[in-house]
């Protein structure tokens, strides 16, 4: 009972731990809706090129992994300084990561599922109720978006493209002192850019790549740029970087994994989640110790399933960045 159904299941189809979750949270009287259960295996009979098989190779170092809370196999990579890349075998499960900040109470809006024709609607009404775009994500290339009060930005702009990250018109928001604010990625290649005014950027660069830009984001690093914003389209990495970002340091978790361990770590050092992005294969989490202390540092983060509405609406903290990730 103390392993959660995304550890238990992490080797197996996502039916498997959708049943879990349905059974243990059944009371002790309730009678089973068997069709529904049933119903959840369905796609499974028969041949499915979804359905990718778990390499038994190695399986018993697998399954002593499994005990662990961070188990994983290593691949070697090309010897330059990139970190080895950590990759799970199996088959592809989606989740939600979504980070909470403790503020004062302010006027949010989510929406999520949202199809490329529906979005300037949500966006249009959000801002006649005086709220702008915080943060944007994307699942099964489908958006998700939270609108909030807080934002502090005068004004803002955003382009839905079938191009990921779009150079053209991002050099052309830059050259009116818009400013990346939050980017996300869909698994056709297509991005949701939004750009703002009134952010304390001064200057920024981005890179696109197929792998995590690492030797980048340290060369960045060393010229007083900090991650602002990532997002990843298919196996495509995006990375913002900007200049007076706030920020006094600066770390990457890169890993297959949520890995809450490091986190927790980071978290006992000052440094809280201020982006994230994922393929299938990796998840990156940048954290970062903000210049001026905050008057409340409390920062949670929620893994589920399927977009944490329920959370959002009981929670006492504001949903600052949020992201879907397929991991194998």
């Amino acid at each position: 009972m103390a392993t959660s159904p995304e550890m238990l299941c992490c080797f197996c189809p996502p039916p498997l731990k959708q049943f879990l979750e349905v059974v243990v949270n059944m009371k002790f009287d309730e009678e089973p809706n068997y069709s529904k259960l049933i119903s959840l295996f369905e796609g499974l009979i028969g041949p499915n090129p979804a359905i990718r098989p778990i390499n038994t190779e190695g399986a018993q170092k697998i399954i002593c992994q499994v005990g662990q809370k961070r188990g994983r196999l290593n691949i070697e990579e090309e010897d330059d300084g990139q970190p080895k890349k950590k990759v799970r075998l199996g088959v592809p499960a989606t989740q939600w990561i979504s980070i909470y900040n403790a503020r004062l109470p302010m006027k949010q809006r989510y929406h999520y599922n949202v199809a490329d024709g529906r979005l300037a609607q949500h966006v249009e009404k959000g801002i006649a109720d005086g709220l702008l775009i915080s943060s944007v994500a994307s699942c099964s290339n489908l958006w998700a978006l939270i609108m909030d009060a807080g934002t502090g930005f005068t004004n803002q702009v955003y382009e839905l493209s079938p191009l990921f990250l779009h150079k053209e018109w991002i050099m052309e928001q830059w050259e009116k002192n818009y400013y990346i604010s939050s980017i996300a990625g869909a698994n056709n290649g297509s991005s949701l850019v939004v750009m703002s005014k009134g952010t304390q950027y001064t200057q920024q660069s981005y890179k696109v790549s197929d792998s995590f830009p690492f030797k980048w984001i340290n060369k960045k690093w060393r010229e007083g740029f900090h991650v602002t914003s990532m997002a990843t389209a298919g196996s495509r990495w995006g990375v913002v970087m900007s200049r007076n970002a706030g920020f006094s340091d600066q770390v990457v978790e890169l890993d297959f994994l949520y890995p809450s361990e490091g986190i927790h770590r980071r978290w006992d050092n000052g440094f809280r989640i201020t982006s994230t992005a994922a393929t299938f294969d990796q998840a990156a989490l940048i954290l970062s110790v903000p210049r001026r202390k905050p008057g409340d540092e409390t920062q949670e983060t929620l893994r589920t399933s399927q977009f944490p509405s329920t959370h959002v609406k009981v929670t006492s903290c504001s949903l600052v960045s949020f992201r879907a990730v397929d991991w194998m």
